[in-house]
């Protein structure tokens, strides 16, 4: 009897989801009513673009995290499913477009976000800037979360966003010092920190934001360090979350943490000085990102 060999040039089969990743597809009306929103104002979100597992959630609650700038990044992450393509030019109407989706939708938290637009010589910061504006503009009592780039660590560029006097300037550290170059393009550990940390020096009423994904290969002591890292530069706020494998051509996902370990490395977290911390497996940048109130906390230093 012959047999046949199992070929050995396939990839890797990627790992079975954990049980804690078992999601419950919509069914609320809301969800239905933002999607139409969307197209109707031919807006770009994070969660549809970056294949984000919440969007289902969000949705639902009328809630989403809106991509300016386009769909079309300069960098080629590691982890990132946004498009790769030459970017288009910036649409002149979008801030207004923005500003009517939060009008719409009744927003009091939005979260803004874009792609790297390193094509652009202040890196798509004037833009942020007018999107922030134009929010404002139609919904005076919003706050409004940025999360932006590191805009090559540009002094002016970060001045330009920061003039719209966002009430939260996050940029994610996203993984840990040893991991970086693997996982992120053009991107540097010390370049994110030093955006940080130059924007608590020139609005020390902001509150700065970041956040670290696991389950890349990380060892708790790097963690740790991470964390030291973006306490030392000044960051008050913090996301904790697994990272998930958007397609095959990304990096594999390492190790799954358990709720639990997320639970510990909250208390931890909050012990070295962070004002607010979310932490689970599902947890993203902009995830609830409305739970936070600045009202009701006070900064850490």
């Amino acid at each position: 009897m012959t047999t046949v060999a199992e070929p050995t040039n396939l990839p890797p089969k990627r790992p079975r989801l954990p049980e804690w990743f078992r999601l419950q597809l919509p069914t609320a009306s809301a969800y239905f009513a933002t999607r139409n929103l969307i197209d109707d104002l031919n807006l770009n979100t994070v969660c549809e673009s970056a294949k984000c597992p919440n969007h289902w959630e969000c949705w639902s609650q009328g809630t989403a995290t809106f991509m300016i700038a386009g769909d079309r990044c300069t960098r080629a992450c590691g982890f990132c499913a946004v498009d790769t393509r030459r970017p288009m030019a910036l649409e002149a109407d979008e801030p207004e477009r923005v500003a009517e989706a939060t009008r719409r939708m009744k927003l009091r938290h939005v979260v803004i976000t874009a792609v790297a637009r390193d094509d652009l010589p202040d890196g798509g910061a004037a833009h942020f800037q007018q999107v922030i504006q134009s929010v404002r503009e139609v919904n005076p009592g919003i706050l409004i979360e940025v999360l932006t780039p590191d805009f090559m660590d540009d002094n002016a560029a970060i001045d330009t966003v920061l003039a719209a006097r966002p009430e939260i300037f996050n940029h994610n550290l996203e993984t840990i010092r040893r991991l970086t170059p693997e996982v992120r393009s053009v991107a540097t550990y010390d370049r994110s920190l030093s955006v940080l940390r130059k924007v608590k020096e020139r609005s020390p009423e902001t509150f700065t934001k970041s956040g670290i994904m696991l389950g890349l290969g990380e060892t708790e002591e790097e963690l740790w360090e991470a964390l030291g890292d973006l306490r030392a530069a000044g960051c008050n706020l913090l996301t904790l979350g697994q990272y998930l494998q958007p397609t095959k051509k990304h990096l594999p996902v390492v190790e799954f943490i358990h709720p639990d370990k997320f639970a510990e490395h909250k208390q931890t977290a909050e012990a070295m000085g962070f004002t607010y911390v979310a932490s689970g497996p599902l947890v993203r940048s902009s995830y609830h990102a409305d739970d936070f109130v600045p009202e009701d906390y006070q900064q850490s230093s």
